[in-house]
């Protein structure tokens, strides 16, 4: 029993996580060189077109996005995740597929999987050899609005229940406006020309900002006392993480093409890079696994619950 919880145990993880790290995003220089003899935005003029940017691109209500995610191979071997499909937000929504290959092999080898999520709900369509451990179902659906609620009920870590009801904020973070609006919080935005991506025509930008800055801008924190937000600073930084160097295109209609962040740590650089093409001003359409067809994670941590599992976590 505590073999198929934990194998379902670390699934959910992983989705988790990936919700997680992809509020934040990649580094790279992919596309063709910059004009010859560009012309540079002093910072003030940078501020006002990333601003006019963050405005336009908030009132959409979704895109077509590709992210890859590459680790470095001091973080459990390393490897790579790429999603890839429709995105909306104000209120979270995701049509996605999603590779991945943590253990540094072929990635174009790897199965798809299908994650959806809509109303703070994440289904993620698991492969055929683990439906058995889940009753037989396609699908494991993540309740993360109720994880939250459960995790304030039991007085658990707040940093923690904000950050699930956040399948809302880190996918309501990958709203490329918001993250527009971290750029913008940079103290050494700068602007470094022009670029053609695919074609088009784009205004590249740069800014860096520490774990602190970061945190700082994320609004979805704002739950946390000066106490806990101290410790998750300092938890932060014991693990490693030195700090964040985010790149965006922005095209000539005013909104980003392409954004990338590379993330430092003690361990090496993971690296985040997402393109956008296809703004629309309507939310994608989701079509939600039956009830049939879902394995109910919220039901598993009750039987862990009641098991007198939920202080020492998932056991293999």
């Amino acid at each position: 029993m505590k073999t198929k919880h934990a194998r379902i145990g670390m699934a959910a993880a992983s989705a988790a996580a990936l919700l997680a790290v992809a509020g934040c995003q990649g580094s790279g220089t992919d596309g063709k060189a910059a004009d010859k003899a560009p012309k540079f935005q002093s910072k003030a003029t940078a501020i006002k077109a990333l601003t006019a940017a963050y405005e336009k691109t908030a009132e959409a209500k979704s895109t077509e996005v590709e992210l890859v995610m590459t680790m470095p191979s001091q973080l459990d071997g390393g490897g790579e995740v790429r999603m890839a499909g429709q995105m909306g937000w104000d209120p979270a929504a995701v049509n996605m597929k999603v590779w991945s290959d943590v253990s540094g092999g072929d990635l174009s080898s790897a199965e798809p999987t299908t994650m959806l999520m809509q109303d703070d709900v994440l289904y993620m369509d698991a492969p055929a050899a683990a439906r058995a451990e889940m009753d037989g179902k396609r699908w494991m659906k993540i309740d993360l609005g109720a994880m939250a609620d459960k995790i304030a009920e039991e007085g658990g870590d707040p940093a923690l229940q904000k950050q699930l009801t956040g399948g809302l904020d880190s996918m309501n973070q990958q709203n490329p406006a918001e993250q527009i609006a971290l750029l913008l919080e940079s103290p050494n935005l700068k602007h470094l020309g022009s670029q053609t991506l695919d074609g088009e025509k784009t205004q590249h930008y740069k800014g860096r900002l520490t774990v602190k800055e970061m945190l700082g801008a994320d609004d979805s924190l704002d739950v946390l006392d000066k106490k806990d937000r101290d410790e998750l600073l300092e938890n932060i930084e014991k693990g490693g993480i030195e700090g964040y160097d985010t790149e965006l295109w922005v095209n000539e209609d005013g909104y980003p093409a392409k954004l990338d962040m590379a993330i430092k740590t003690a361990q090496g650089t993971m690296q985040m890079t997402e393109t956008f093409t296809h703004y629309s001003a309507e939310q994608p359409e989701i079509q939600v696994p039956s009830a049939s067809e879902t394995f109910d994670m919220m039901k598993m941590l009750d039987e862990l619950a009641s098991m007198g599992m939920e202080d020492g976590g998932l056991e293999g």
